[in-house]
């Protein structure tokens, strides 16, 4: 993950905690918002690990492709 996911993590699940703090202190509007904004950066982390996570895949994939075909070059003596 990156260092925006990372950032993005830690800071939704702050925001997360304090809505839990504040729906307890029965602040309704301030746990929606303060909610809906960890969830939001939650969600951004979400997606940032998705993204890093299908980048290594493709890079292994092309790597794979890579040596198959320098293997493929030496069995056929080029």
């Amino acid at each position: 993950m990156s260092g925006l996911g990372k950032w993005s993590l830690g800071i939704g699940v702050a925001l997360l905690v304090v809505a839990v703090v504040a729906r307890a202190l029965n602040q309704i509007p301030v746990t929606v918002i303060v909610g809906i904004l960890g969830l939001l950066a939650v969600g951004m982390a979400a997606y940032d690990a998705l993204y890093e996570w299908t980048k290594r895949v493709q890079e292994r994939r092309q790597a794979a492709r890579s040596r198959a075909a320098r293997e493929r070059e030496l069995r056929e003596g080029r």
